[in-house]
């Protein structure tokens, strides 16, 4: 009933880094914003050129030409670049194949999930995993006899073996299907021996094949599973997280990818916790001793208006120095050559990038309520309904059907993150990028974006978790709970309700931000005073959406908001907003089924205490006759509710509910006489 904690499901790690939303459909609109439209016919051209030497000119230039550049990339994409590019993985000469690798990691990072899943049907796989078991034999060559090779070939294996894993990485998101497939390729051995020996590796390939390993274990059995039967890989990755104590303080000389190494090792911890016995690691509280010691420090010590500041200073000198190299056809293009000021934004970036991931495992961390357990049902059951008779409904208040909860976990770290995470979601001049423009700086902009949205999804598990708390004294403290909602307004206030192409978001922060709000409404409730425009912006969200979860958040904020004691007026407002999603005579809910049951719960809650002040609302607005002229009409909708559906069965048992304590409720008001 949309207070759902995210916890793993639906969870991408590799946010797209160069979005092109803000283009129009179709190849005429990026041909028209490309600057660069009459270089790509070449490109596809020497792609299949007899020399080699001018193969691998084209597959540096597809890395040049899409740096940043979501126009030119999709151009590219429009003439069967991927294709092509995988084609020169079998290549005959192996720097073909390098530089081809390295194109096709770029692309997947850059444009996300529509471009990966091209490639995995286009069979980029076949030889991806011929290249497992190459470059394991050549790392074990270079361990084992580290003085015996030249530094520049390592170089070249090793920035081929960082684009092989994070291409699989990103491969691994694509689907169920491409999922099942790497799990075929069992790469958790050869995962793990880079994370094993990266005293003596880079440390790109070493993050890289972490970064893996994390989206690997990532609520997927055959990769938990090998991780949690070896001893000696449990041992690695404790030994990984607690060698960084954490905090990305600016002024260290530190590489940011030394933290994030630590940060991915903790989260495949957790990922892949409780570590069975007998490991000596699952007496280890992984949360407690590991998670939170290591995380809480790195999300406290970033600024996010400094390092938007950063880049765009950085942009702007980047824009008025002359290009040492343009890319043509006489100059063969360098892949790896990288300007002091571009690896500083790649620096910065890598700095969001890290404290985007500590949120998520934050985001799980704090989701400490259970999963719903799935209620046995027979056919039987689904065909024969059994509707409530009013008379013999209970019509004691106080009883309600309630699923039985095992005890809660700790939680008592959860009221000392609320205010540095509270901190990431208040948005930069570059948290969005303008309206039917890309942004400044594209990277930078989805990762602020990233860390807003993961900051927001950290919160909503935090409030849900203490709504369910036994932690005393968190609801008296009522100037905490103004301040945590007023910080919710007004960085809503800043991300705006501008919509259209690029700015998707903007509304996914609103989306997550409604179920913060109702969270901190729960905690607070009847203790937060509301104002005429957040209702306003609620009852506006809840009809602009078809989405039944937005709706459903919408409407238990506004339940919060009108049980404070003396707002009459506004819980006028909210009562009879609510009463509209109720169904009329032979006329279903205008909302919908999911939002009206919650509708009807938040009146029956609002108005369970007849010694309110604004109960002279429900008195004077007739109130109880409304909710008896709905009955029929909440039965009919509960019982069309399709049970086979995803989440069907838990809707239709909260429907019967919500059924029953209507019933009920009408019985109680009518006993009052009032």
């Amino acid at each position: 009933m949309g207070k759902s904690q995210k916890k793993r499901s639906m969870r991408r790690h590799n946010p797209v880094r160069v979005p092109d939303s803000h283009l129009p459909k179709g190849l005429a609109s990026a041909s028209e914003t490309s600057s660069k439209t009459q270089e790509i016919l070449p490109i596809i051209q020497k792609m299949e050129s007899p020399d080699s030497g001018d193969r691998k000119w084209a597959c540096v230039a597809v890395s040049n030409l899409i740096q940043n550049d979501p126009s030119t990339r999709r151009l590219l994409q429009g003439k069967n670049i991927i294709g092509a590019l995988i084609t020169r993985l079998t290549d005959s000469e192996e720097e073909v194949v390098v530089e081809a690798v390295g194109a096709l990691r770029n692309l997947c990072i850059d444009g996300g999930y529509d471009i990966c899943a091209e490639m995995y049907n286009k069979n980029i796989l076949a030889p991806l995993r011929t290249f497992i078991p190459k470059i394991s034999g050549v790392l074990s060559q270079f361990l084992t006899s580290p003085k015996t090779s030249p530094e520049s070939l390592k170089k070249i294996v090793y920035e081929f073996a960082d684009n092989v894993i994070t291409t699989l990485w990103c491969l691994s998101e694509t689907s169920n299907k491409a999922l099942n497939a790497i799990n075929e390729m069992s790469l958790v051995p050869f995962l793990m021996s880079f994370l094993a020996a990266g005293d003596a590796l880079p440390l790109a390939p070493v993050t890289s094949a972490a970064q893996c390993l994390y989206v690997l274990t990532d609520d997927n059995y055959p990769a938990i599973s090998d991780v949690q039967t070896d001893a000696g890989y449990i041992a690695c990755l404790l030994s990984i997280a607690r060698r960084e104590n954490g905090g990305l303080d600016q002024t260290k000389n530190l590489d940011p990818r030394t933290v994030t190494l630590s940060v991915l090792a903790a989260g495949i911890l957790r990922n892949v916790s409780p570590i069975p016995p007998p490991s000596a690691a699952s007496f280890v509280d992984i949360d407690k001793d590991v998670v939170l010691p290591l995380l809480r420090p790195i999300i406290s010590s970033i600024s996010l208006p400094e390092i938007s500041t950063n880049v765009q200073e950085l942009v702007q000198r980047f824009s008025s120095e002359p290009q040492l190299e343009r890319l043509s056809l006489k100059n063969s293009p360098k892949s790896d050559h990288k300007s002091e000021i571009e690896i500083q934004l790649e620096t910065l970036e890598a700095r969001l990038r890290t404290v985007q991931l500590a949120l998520e495992i934050l985001t799980g961390a704090s989701a400490v309520l259970p999963d719903p357990e799935p209620h046995p049902s027979t056919a039987e059951e689904e065909d024969n309904e059994v509707d409530v008779d009013e008379d013999t409904a209970d019509i004691n208040m106080e009883v309600r059907l309630q699923t039985s909860l095992p005890p809660l976990p700790n939680t008592s770290f959860l009221p000392a993150l609320v205010l540095p995470v509270l901190s990431l979601i208040q948005p930069t001049s570059l948290s969005f990028p303008p309206l039917a423009a890309p942004s400044s700086h594209p990277p930078t902009t989805s990762a602020l974006s990233a860390v807003h949205v993961s900051a927001l999804e950290c919160l909503n598990n935090i409030f849900l978790s203490l709504a369910n708390s036994p932690i005393a004294n968190i609801s008296k403290d009522v100037e905490s709970g103004a301040t945590v909602w007023n910080s919710l307004w007004t960085a809503l206030s800043l991300v705006g309700t501008q919509t259209g192409l690029g700015q998707e978001r903007r509304q996914q922060m609103w989306e997550v931000a409604v179920g913060v709000l109702w969270g901190v409404g729960n905690v607070w409730k009847g203790l937060l005073e509301p104002n005429d425009e957040q209702i306003k912006l609620l009852m506006q969200l809840s009809d602009s959406t078809s989405d039944p979860t937005l709706k459903v958040k919408c409407i238990g904020t506004l339940e919060c908001l009108a049980q404070y004691p003396t707002s009459i007026p506004h819980n006028q407002i909210i009562a009879n907003y609510l009463f509209s999603a109720l169904p009329e005579n032979d006329t279903p809910s205008p909302m919908g089924t999911e939002p009206l049951i919650q509708a009807v719960s938040a009146l029956i809650d609002i108005y369970s205490d007849e010694n309110t002040p604004y109960d002279v609302n429900f008195r004077q607005g007739n109130f109880l006759t409304r909710l008896a002229t709905s009955v029929d009409g909440l039965k009919k909708a509960v019982k069309g509710i399709d049970r086979r559906k995803d989440g069907g069965k838990e809707l239709r048992r909260r429907g019967d509910d919500v059924k029953e304590n209507l019933i009920a409720f009408i019985q109680y008001r009518r006993d009052l006489g009032l």
